[in-house]
């Protein structure tokens, strides 16, 4: 009865989530391969296409906060399948698109139709699954969801190559929606718990732990997204001197190890939260991997590039690790907002990430149709830069007493959020003065 109950669970709420994450990672991850097509047809330079694409991020990130409050009070069924439906819409207006701005609309609409995607994914995880199993839960979605990215290599290469970009994107269309209905037709609903007088968005912007972590989860989660879902076709064309084929077979290899690092999270932070070691260990050492890889691509490492690709690619599913780390600091009917709040930074970066590459490389001349090594050493070096500062940040002793002082700060919390939290002098006494892995307790 159990088992039967739990593939019941899995059928009817766990799947058909899964299945949004994987269009969403599918639309996130696709114009790394149609843009030359899109270039060719619309005549988009370098920026524009980067634009273009980091939209999506820019839509996505500025959605999180609304969508989190959302799915804490209306549930993830209800949330998500409304906004799928939008993406459906702007799927098929992409489809038909023929000048910049209509497409900027249309990328603009997908990413927010698939802002929910994965928080409401986790939401519903914390919602029907048992505590204990939420990071392997976790990791199966991402893993599931990133198969997306695999899509959007070989296979969409031969759709391409016989029905081209446009009916591809009218499938897509017609395939989102599909997945909208699917969602509110089988997803049981389940009663949300009303938040408690403490438990408000300012109980996240204001816990100092949450600030520890986010700039380094978003330094390196935004980054690997942004250069897997763009950067790493040109790099690949223009400085490897891959032709179309073997970069299709490069991309369609990161993306089958950004899969299986989904799993590997999911079941490493499950192994290790079992024994009491925090998740936030195996954050820092991604963050350190991600900086080694990068420096061996910029610093032309005599290593074959597929090793440090592929690290880069398997940072980007380390987002299971940083949402264990939320789902230890926050109670279940903050699971939305905090998840969003994190993802904010997390889109946000990759946007900031994406476009500014597109920026930097615009300032070289294209010889022959490709960039200098230059060109790309510049802008992924600036993107080092910024993570070696998260990770001081987050690795000194002294980096969350330096945060009590960022309080005033709107950056750190928005003057706009009116759910303020307790004063910094009771905050203090309540988190700082504890040590981390014993000061939640909920």
């Amino acid at each position: 009865m159990q088992i039967s109950g739990t593939w019941r669970l899995i059928a009817r709420v766990f799947l058909p989530f899964a299945a949004g994450y994987y269009l969403s990672y599918l639309f996130r991850t696709i114009n790394a391969l149609i843009a030359n097509y899109l270039s060719s047809d619309t005549g988009l330079g370098t920026a524009d296409l980067g634009l273009l694409t980091s939209v999506y991020f820019l839509v996505f990130a500025a959605a999180q906060i609304p969508v989190g409050v959302l799915l804490d009070r209306f549930g993830p069924r209800r949330v998500q399948s409304v906004l799928l439906l939008l993406a459906a819409v702007g799927a098929g207006l992409f489809a038909v698109s023929t000048g910049f701005l209509s497409l900027l609309i249309a990328r603009a609409m997908i990413g927010l139709g698939v802002a929910a995607a994965l928080t409401a994914g986790l939401k519903s995880i914390i919602l029907w699954f048992p505590r204990e199993r939420v990071a392997l839960l976790n990791g199966y979605m991402v893993m599931l969801g990133s198969l997306g990215a695999v899509t959007a290599t070989a296979p969409v290469e031969h759709l391409l190559a016989w029905m081209g970009w446009r009916p591809l994107f009218e499938i897509l269309a017609a395939a989102t929606g599909v997945t909208a209905i699917l969602i509110y037709v089988m997803v049981p609903e389940r009663p949300i718990v009303p938040s408690t007088a403490h438990a408000t968005l300012g109980s996240v912007f204001g816990d100092r732990r949450f600030w520890r972590i986010a700039p380094l989860s978003a330094t390196c989660i935004g980054s690997a997204w942004s250069l897997q879902g763009l950067w790493a076709s040109p790099w690949l064309t223009d400085v490897e001197g891959l032709d179309r084929a073997s970069l299709v077979r490069r991309l369609l290899t990161m993306s089958i190890v950004l899969s299986c690092g989904a799993w590997l999270f999911g079941t490493t932070v499950h192994y290790i939260k079992r024994r009491g070691i925090g998740a936030e260990t195996i954050l820092v050492m991604v963050a350190v991997l991600f900086v080694a890889a990068e420096l061996a691509l910029i610093l032309r490492a005599p290593l074959p590039s597929i090793v440090p690709w592929s690290v880069v690619a398997i940072v980007g599913t380390a987002t299971v690790a940083s949402f264990a780390v939320i789902a230890d600091y926050f109670p279940p009917e903050l699971a939305g907002r905090a998840n969003g709040a994190l993802n904010v930074l997390h889109f946000g970066w990759a946007f900031l990430a994406q476009f500014g590459t597109g920026l930097i490389l615009e300032e070289w001349s294209a010889n022959g149709g490709h960039r200098p090594v230059q060109a790309y050493q510049v802008a992924f070096g600036l993107n080092i830069a910024l993570q070696i500062a998260a990770l001081v940040w987050f690795a000194l002793p002294w980096g969350r007493y330096l945060a009590s002082w960022t309080r005033p700060i709107p950056f750190f919390v928005p003057a706009n959020v009116s759910n303020v939290v307790e004063s910094v002098s009771s905050y203090e006494n309540s988190v700082i003065l504890i040590p981390a892995e014993d000061d939640a307790a909920w």
